[in-house]
């Protein structure tokens, strides 16, 4: 794909490390395309990870799948975006696991990972892990992705209720990270109702988005200590970096035990029906316009070539060219001019010139301008993801 210095979608983001001294292990990275030069749909890729693993190790997985999953992405057509989210998944976690492998230092580090993939004016999703993706309509939130966790399961077989999940010691214990020495299958269940089941979710992929919405991507720094209805509220009274300070801000109010990272995309008012999708689709009127002149100016070169042929006298033929420069003679009376005075030849045209009409394909817009992909220096340290069974 093709990149772009600007996005066709609000983007706001924002990283702090809390306030419990940590590292930040968290990273993110927001970068916009456009798919081909022949095909001009915009695209949007937000992904975010949060790096678990001691001795700072964490930090560099979350950096390897960040920097992994948007090259992948990247470099695709953008035909397949499920297939290629999986593949570059796939790609980062064995990455992960042989830089892992590599030195102790690095020795049982993993990362979490969600993205966002907008294609025009459509939604894809995959997440490994506690990192989540909202979506927010109609004055609604709704957690569109599924944890990977030991309480997220609990929840599922009926253990526990969803308000006893909050402050449960085993609230950070994730089932899925990349860095695991097996085989890691991403999530692509886009969850719109608790109803739903599996299959139905996945199938919700290419969600059309509508104007207005809002899309969140954050760490767990975040939702361990702001609630779901405190999010909706924030994001439903305040836009751009207000939104995110206040979001920030209040989770360090609440605690701040852990790194706190926030991707906010926004959907115009005015929705992303003037996004250009597929190839430039030139009007029939355009078309015609555009035969009718090379018509024209063959006809005329024809026309002109028969007269000119007709009136020539084969003594004194000129040169066989369209434009012809006529020589002036200089008299004894004349001056002669130096070399830096200047003299217009006149010209003489055999053939009418012949409007023409440029096609300029059209180019994709912008609300805004996205701030260029930022990768966060910190690294972090965050408890080593274990199975609990």
């Amino acid at each position: 794909m093709i990149p772009l210095d600007h996005a066709h979608l609000y983007v706001s983001v924002g990283t702090h490390p809390g306030r419990k001294g940590k590292n930040n292990e968290d990273r993110f990275g927001v970068s916009a395309y456009q798919v081909s030069e022949d095909v001009l749909t915009p695209s949007l890729l937000a992904v975010i990870a949060d790096g678990v693993g001691g001795h700072r190790a964490g930090e560099v997985a979350a950096e390897m799948a960040v920097e992994i999953v948007s090259h992948v992405v990247a470099e695709s057509d953008a035909k397949d975006p499920g297939g290629t989210l999986a593949d570059a998944i796939r790609q980062a976690n064995l990455a992960i696991t042989t830089r892992a492998q590599s030195s102790t230092d690095f020795l049982g580090m993993g990362t979490t990972c969600a993205c966002v993939w907008i294609l025009g004016d459509r939604l894809y999703t995959a997440s490994v892990g506690d990192s989540r993706i909202y979506l927010l309509r109609n004055n609604e939130i709704k957690q569109i992705t599924i944890d990977h966790t030991w309480i997220q399961e609990a929840i599922d077989a009926g253990v526990l209720m969803p308000e006893q999940a909050r402050g449960h010691p085993n609230a950070h214990v994730i089932r899925r990270h990349l860095g695991s020495q097996q085989s890691v299958v991403p999530d692509f269940r886009l969850r719109l109702s608790s109803t739903e089941s599996d299959t139905q979710s996945e199938s919700n992929q290419g969600l059309l988005l509508h104007p207005d919405d809002q899309l969140l991507l954050c760490s767990d720094g975040l939702t361990d200590m702001v609630s779901d209805a405190e999010i909706l509220t924030i994001l439903s009274k305040d836009h751009g970096e207000n939104a995110i300070d206040d979001l920030i801000t209040l989770a360090n109010e609440h605690g701040g035990h852990d790194n706190i990272t926030v991707v906010v995309m926004r959907v115009p008012e005015k929705g992303l029906e003037h996004v250009i999708k597929g190839k430039p689709q030139r009007s029939l009127l355009t078309w015609g316009l555009a035969a009718a002149a090379v018509l024209l100016s063959v006809l005329i070169f024809i026309i002109g070539s028969y007269y000119w042929l007709q009136s020539r006298d084969d003594s004194t033929s000129l040169p066989t060219q369209s434009m012809v420069i006529e020589a002036t003679s200089i008299r004894d009376d004349q001056q002669m001019l130096s070399p830096t005075d200047v003299v217009q030849p006149r010209m003489t045209s055999t053939v009418d010139t012949a409007t023409t009409y440029t096609i300029t394909p059209p180019t994709p817009t912008s609300e805004f301008t996205t701030p260029e992909v930022t990768y966060t220096p910190w690294p972090t340290s965050t408890q080593v993801p274990t199975d609990i069974n």
